[in-house]
């Protein structure tokens, strides 16, 4: 049996567990509106319009119905409906009644599937017998809320989440990876470790970084900005706002329009709030004429970029409305460079996640995302140019043996793009950094410059995000680390503690001689017993906890307790000195 037929199978599964689901829920509570229930990566969900809150204090008892219910039934009955006969059945519901609508408007058959006394509209996909549904193979695993159609406008049901898997012990082993993730959850412990919070007086989606957040994200932008000006990037600095017309002209507008923010009038003239940086670089570059001399350009911005994000996507730092990339614009003197230009930015992403102790296959991969040529109102319409610049990012992995999935409708709408995926911890795929190859850009803003033997030639331009959205890199860098950062991105490097208030003062003089070497450390002289300024150091995942006292004071040392190996002795401060910077610099 082929692995698409058993992903089939499984999916098959997992939606008859959507429908098991939602027969427990309206027979403890009748009263209670079907919305849509699909199959979805590793389980189900269903959304319900509960007449009273439930909360998940309520799992249990479904799940104890859904086992009650499940040996009553045989199949899954098709009924073909016409639509007033769907109208009938469905009457009151205006949720079915909605998709009945559509379905009707698409000129699509209109059926329901009935398991015993169970009915709803369903377009199909289920296990034959449900004999093959194995109780112990699905557990309900959480609540949330989720508006109608995933629209703000609608109204906010009730969805209820199911884990669902081919047999018990890929479920157990599931769930153990989902009490893992809870444990590594980035808003979990951002709270725990005092790195970030949200107010709704602020706004939502617009994130606030403590100090201790904040040194991770000034490690993180100067960390990349000096690799990439090794690199040859230019830094430059752009406003956050532009013209409107701005992003007429770049095309962005009409495919964007819908996640940027709404115009703001100045002075008679519409103003946004910038959602990217690419015509800002070009305005740059078209400054001043150029010289195929000054080719590849390579313009760099720490770049803060507002998208309206719906509030049912928001999370945590993952999906915010305003953020800052790690963007840059690469204008080339055609597609052997943007080539030779691109084959450079992977080699700056792949140096960037071995930085991160993160493995190419294990820890990330590569997508080619395409376009649809069919699609003219999603993608630019020039079939040669698609064809083309696909062509040469196909070979360009290939030559790297680089080991990468094809995605057809996932490119920019300028062109087509190598994304860096990876998965957090709740198994949900990003992509975290994205090189773009762009034949659009140069024709609307005219990005030309003189050739060697004089003549004017039009630019390619390369899109990449070195280390992507900050933000999005500081909440995967939380979970994938557990909080607990190596020295060179932990916001506290060193605690220093005396063992009683007798060696406060030569705790003090360690601490300042740590700080003037640029080491970030806290004298930790509160009146607590040692075991609990160590316990208290170990949940704030401190790297390093110098401990002192009498011995230390006399002898001029240190006893070092390392984060991950526990005690590991007394040293002279200079030699532990020397250990911790190396740490640091080496970014170990």
């Amino acid at each position: 049996m082929t692995n698409k037929n058993q992903n089939t199978e499984l999916e098959n599964m997992r939606h008859s567990f959507a429908h098991l689901l939602a027969a427990a829920v309206l027979d403890l509570w009748p009263d209670t509106k079907l919305a849509i229930g699909p199959a979805i990566e590793n389980g189900f969900y269903y959304d319900f319009d509960f007449a009273r809150p439930i909360s998940d204090s309520d799992l249990p008892k479904i799940e104890k119905k859904m086992g009650e219910i499940l040996p009553t039934w045989d199949k899954f009955e098709k009924i073909s409906e016409t639509i007033d006969s769907a109208q009938s059945r469905y009457m009151g519901n205006s949720y079915k009644n909605e998709l009945i609508q559509e379905i009707t408007g698409k000129g699509e058959k209109i059926t329901s599937y009935k398991s015993e006394n169970f009915v709803d509209l369903c377009r199909g996909g289920h296990v034959k017998s449900a004999k093959e549904i194995k109780p112990d193979a699905f557990k309900l695993t959480h609540i949330a809320g989720a508006y109608w159609r995933g629209s703000e406008k609608n109204k906010m049901l009730t969805r209820i989440y199911g884990a669902a898997f081919a047999n018990k012990k890929e479920l157990d082993a599931h769930l153990k990876q989902m009490e893992e993730a809870k444990k590594r959850d980035h808003k979990k412990l951002g709270q725990e470790l005092d790195l970030f919070v949200f107010s709704d007086v602020v706004g939502k989606g617009l994130p606030l970084l403590t100090p201790k957040g904040s040194v991770i994200r000034r490690e993180l932008e100067r960390f990349i900005v000096d690799e990439e000006i090794k690199r040859g990037y230019l830094h430059v600095y752009t406003p956050d706002i532009a013209n409107l017309k701005l992003y007429e002209k770049s095309g962005h507008y009409p495919y964007y329009k819908d996640s940027m923010y709404a115009p703001i009038t100045i002075d008679n003239e519409q103003y946004m709030l910038r959602p990217m940086t690419c015509p800002h670089h070009y305005e740059l570059y078209l400054s001043r004429p150029r010289s195929y001399r000054e080719l590849p350009m390579r313009i760099a911005e720490m770049a803060h970029l507002y998208r309206y994000e719906q509030s049912g996507e928001l999370s945590g730092l993952l999906r915010v409305r305003t953020f800052t990339l790690a963007d840059a614009h690469i204008i080339c003197s055609g597609a052997q460079q943007a080539k030779k230009e691109i084959a450079g930015a992977l080699d700056l992403i792949e140096f960037v996640a071995k930085t991160f102790g993160l493995k190419m296959g294990k820890d990330y991969w590569y997508r080619l995302s395409l376009g649809e040529r069919g699609d003219a109102k999603k993608y630019y319409k020039n079939d040669k140019a698609w064809n083309e610049s696909e062509k040469l990012l196909r070979a360009l992995l290939k030559e790297r043996k680089a080991d990468y999935i094809e995605a057809e409708g996932e490119a920019a709408f300028y062109g087509p793009k190598i994304d860096i995926q990876m998965k957090n911890v709740n198994g949900k795929e990003d992509t975290m950094f994205t090189v773009q190859y762009d034949f659009v850009g140069p024709e609307r803003f005219k990005l030309d410059y003189t050739d060697k033997d004089g003549e004017g030639k039009r630019a390619v331009v390369v899109h990449r995000s070195s280390i992507g959205a900050i933000e999005r890199s500081m909440a995967f860098l939380i979970e994938y680390y557990a909080g607990a950062f190596p020295a060179w991105l932990s916001p506290v490097q060193i605690w220093v503690l005396p063992i009683s208030d007798k060696f406060n003062a030569y705790g003090e003089k360690i601490a300042e001689q740590l700080k003037e070497a640029g080491v970030r450390v806290e004298l930790r002289d509160e009146a607590e017993s040692l075991g609990k300024k160590i316990r208290n150091g170990e949940l704030q995942k401190i790297p390093y906890l110098l401990i002192v006292g009498e011995k230390e004071t006399k002898t001029g040392t240190v006893a070092v307790r390392d984060r991950s190996k526990g005690d590991i002795g007394s040293m002279k401060l200079d030699k532990f000195l020397e250990k911790i910077l190396k740490e640091i610099i080496d970014k170990k």
